[in-house]
């Protein structure tokens, strides 16, 4: 990201989600030693704690890749810009998350996208 088009310079932001990228990886490494844990004592048992421990560690892991993302796209010099629209992120939306995709107009407009669906199926109960 060009410093002219954001206050904070993209030192900061590595930094800020380098931060972030560790503490992801924390939580998925617990997650997963912990699903690793107790899996093989309940491999009968459906829907017990192994299997809410797969579903927080893949989350997670999902989270670390978009930090991954976000790191790459800071790199390439795209940091900060939305990828449906190009337009420029907002630094409060960064600030909050930074390694956003979208800015908020794209994301508003994907969130409605994926809620059609479910309200559809919804509606045809």
């Amino acid at each position: 990201m060009p410093r002219e088009e954001s206050a904070t310079p993209a030192i900061a932001w590595r930094s800020r989600l380098e931060a972030r990228w560790q503490a992801w990886l924390r939580e998925v490494t617990e997650l997963s030693l912990a699903y690793h844990a107790v899996a093989p004592a309940s491999a009968e048992v459906r829907g017990d704690g192994a299997d809410r421990l797969m579903r927080r560690a893949v989350a997670a892991r999902r989270r670390l890749a978009d930090v991954e993302d976000a790191l790459a796209r800071l790199t390439a010099g795209t940091f900060g810009r939305c990828e449906q629209c190009g337009s420029q992120i907002s630094e409060s939306t960064l600030a909050l998350v930074p390694e956003t995709r979208y800015c908020r107009a794209c994301a508003a407009m994907a969130a409605r996208v994926a809620e059609a669906p479910r309200a559809v199926s919804a509606g045809g109960r």
